[in-house]
């Protein structure tokens, strides 16, 4: 049975990944759903289907690269918390900013 301490920090460890993963992803849904009307517009109103097809092709690509570099600053984070000599209270409050 594990202590109320690993408890604890399993919880915060989780608590910290989600905000992580709502920060990155705002602009990049953002600029997605803007491409995919964008895409429309060119596609059905001014008839150039090309151009809407190219521009279709972005959203994918834009959530692509925000998942990694989420992924990217997820692991930064995780390695930091793995250190050895690291306490879990230094962990969380460099991840907060507080140093």
């Amino acid at each position: 049975m594990e202590g109320k301490q690993q408890m604890m920090e399993r919880e915060a460890t989780g608590q910290m990944t989600d905000g992580v993963g709502e920060q990155a992803m705002g602009p990049a849904l953002m600029a997605s759903l803007a491409s995919v009307g964008l895409s429309w517009y060119y596609f059905f109103v001014r008839g150039d289907r090309e151009r809407g097809l190219f521009v279709g092709l972005w959203p994918p690509t834009i959530l692509a690269f925000a998942s990694y570099f989420n992924q990217r600053r997820m692991r930064q984070q995780l390695d930091s918390i793995t250190q050895p000599g690291t306490t879990i209270k230094n962990a969380i409050d460099s991840m907060m900013g507080n140093k």
